[in-house]
């Protein structure tokens, strides 16, 4: 499923999530991903690095077959890997200006990725927020056609941050937030991560835990479980029926 990085435009994505390493996305936003790409909309996924190597994997091939394998499951029609260097992924301009090719090639209408730090796990997750952040910005810079292999300009309408389903359930300091309702689509959700036997195989209830969460963010809103999401910016909403969800 990964695609080449040059040559001519293809058929635009709705949606791009980006993480750090195959699995981020999964355990992040993939109920959401799921129910985007049952609706319809053309999902994408970027992985910075192959986040190898890990301790229960068989290398960057395997883990890359995972990857296509959930991505397979959540319907995603793209799933991109940029090869950035695992464990020592900085923020830099040669990292946001790969980034920024993808979202020029894909021209997606909203980019979704990290929103925070997230402590005691891995440090490639803020690193690719700034990345991310960035990125959004130079894809849509113009008189800069040097850097960027010729792809024409886009500019990205929303930018949401995400957070892991182990990490609190908001992001401090952003009021913006957003549930997702994803009951019908938790289980798609799981089967994807399970995908990634080398990563949660060993890892008591790593299911179970991933289900609580979403159970618990759903909670709030009153539904059987949801994700939760903070805009980059606030947005308004046009029709305010559906915007509150009847």
């Amino acid at each position: 499923m990964n695609e080449p990085q040059t040559g001519t435009s293809p058929e635009p994505l709705d949606v791009i999530a980006v993480g750090s390493h195959p699995d981020d996305v999964e355990v992040a936003c993939g109920g959401t991903l799921a129910k985007l790409a049952a609706a319809g909309h053309r999902v994408g996924i970027v992985d910075l690095t192959d986040g190898e190597p890990t301790p229960y994997s068989d290398g960057p091939e395997a883990r890359m077959r995972e990857a296509d394998a959930a991505a397979e499951v959540l319907g995603a029609v793209a799933r991109i890997q940029l090869d950035l260097p695992n464990r020592r992924l900085f923020d830099c301009f040669e990292h946001r200006i790969e980034l920024a090719k993808v979202f020029r090639r894909y021209r997606p209408r909203i980019v979704i990725g990290f929103g925070d730090k997230t402590p005691m796990a891995s440090p490639d997750h803020f690193q690719t927020m700034l990345i991310t952040d960035a990125a959004v910005f130079y894809s849509r810079l113009t008189k800069w056609d040097d850097y960027f292999d010729g792809l024409p300009v886009h500019k990205i309408q929303r930018q949401l941050y995400f957070r892991l389903a182990i990490e609190p359930m908001t992001l401090a300091g952003n009021p913006f937030h957003i549930l997702v309702d994803i009951g019908e689509t938790l289980e798609q959700k799981i089967a994807s991560m399970q995908c990634y036997h080398s990563q949660f195989a060993h890892k008591h209830a790593m299911d179970e835990r991933i289900r609580a969460a979403a159970v618990m963010t759903g909670s709030i809103a009153g539904i059987a479980a949801a994700e939760a999401f903070a805009a980059a910016r606030p947005f308004a909403a046009k029709d305010l029926i559906s915007a509150v969800g009847l």
